[in-house]
């Protein structure tokens, strides 16, 4: 399973991403990703070029459940150049804009509702989505599982895992190697952590922000 490193605290990209990379670079963290909120464009693009360099693959997260301003944020992906778009619920629009490119597309699956982002969503409905996204030709879905108001998050994980065949990535709220362990069992592909690295929840009585990754990268 992918540990996906969110450079991102209550879904925001950090201001210091840049500071950050430099503190982590020889980590051997393989996946990183950011969301376009937070960080202008052309810190955006730097951080990009910056993480490619490190020969890690690149996401952006979609942050708002706004129509405009997703698809906005669709386009930045693009501009970019990144290999993975994560969120969002415009499916058809989106795919329509990433046209061409070769960034891989992984929606929402569920209602996110507002910012920092929650889950609305029964096993059925995430099911049901799912299937949705990879019959309109995703890669696969985003699923915000430990952040579900409607279910228990590895019921949702496991409904998600039955439906589809593509990638199965479980962003958000994810705080310790418990969760990664039920997440790995529950057949996810991969995992996003951001703010619980830099709030210090994976390792409480650590100091630094490496220490808070070192552990999860050895999982």
């Amino acid at each position: 399973m992918d540990f996906i490193f969110m450079l991102t605290r209550d879904d925001r990209t950090v201001t210091d991403c840049l500071d950050v990379l430099d503190t982590i670079e020889d980590l051997g963290i393989t996946h990183i990703g950011f969301k376009d909120v937070g960080a202008d464009p052309g810190t955006l693009a730097r951080l990009h070029t910056r993480i490619k360099d490190m020969g890690a693959t690149t996401y952006l997260e979609v942050v708002s459940t706004h129509r405009d301003q997703a698809l906005a944020s669709v386009r930045t992906a693009a501009d970019l150049g990144v290999d993975w778009l994560m969120g969002g619920t415009w499916i058809e629009e989106t795919l329509a804009l990433l046209h061409g490119t070769s960034i891989g597309y992984l929606p929402f699956a569920g209602e996110p509702l507002g910012h920092p982002t929650r889950l609305a969503g029964t096993p059925d409905r995430i099911a049901a989505d799912c299937r949705r996204a990879e019959a309109a030709g995703c890669a696969g879905v985003d699923l915000l599982a430990y952040r579900a108001t409607d279910a228990d998050p590895l019921d949702l994980v496991r409904a998600a895992r039955a439906a589809i065949t593509g990638r199965l990535v479980v962003a958000g709220s994810i705080t310790g190697a418990d969760q990664i362990q039920a997440l790995a069992e529950a057949g996810a592909d991969a995992f996003t952590i951001g703010s619980a690295a830099f709030d210090g929840s994976l390792q409480p009585h650590a100091g630094t922000l490496r220490s808070q990754l070192a552990p999860v990268v050895g999982l």
